[in-house]
């Protein structure tokens, strides 16, 4: 069983930063793809960034690119997000998500297991 724990999420100023960190448990953490997804009150889930088994690969919503940067330290078991230039519309609940088996992706659907979120909020 594959177990994630987000944590890093609050209350910041429009312009500031947070780090989200989401720790897995399990013995083969770096063969998962993992990935950061997002749900704002009244909308879908929409996808954040993602990173390769080994990192060498990330990817980003449009939304996001040059502002969050997703990295992994695959000693530590853990994920990290760094967010900067934080805006309003950055409010959400922020979730990770790995894929043990299967390709590098970036859809939702594909990722086997999920955190319980962290809280973001971004105040203007």
């Amino acid at each position: 069983q594959v177990q994630l724990v987000e944590s890093g999420g609050g209350l910041v100023q429009a312009g500031g930063s947070l780090r989200l960190s989401c720790a897995v448990s399990g013995r083969t953490f770096s063969s998962y793809v993992v990935g950061w997804f997002r749900q704002a009150p009244r909308k879908e889930r929409e996808f954040v960034a993602a990173i390769s088994r080994g990192g060498g690969r990330t990817d980003y919503a449009d939304s996001v690119k040059g502002r969050f940067a997703i990295s992994r330290d695959n000693a530590k078991n853990t994920v990290y997000l760094r967010m900067n230039s934080l805006e309003p519309e950055d409010t959400a609940v922020y979730y990770c998500a790995a894929r043990p088996e299967g390709s590098y992706s970036l859809m939702s659907r594909e990722y086997n297991y999920w955190g319980q979120g962290t809280q973001v909020t971004v105040s203007s």
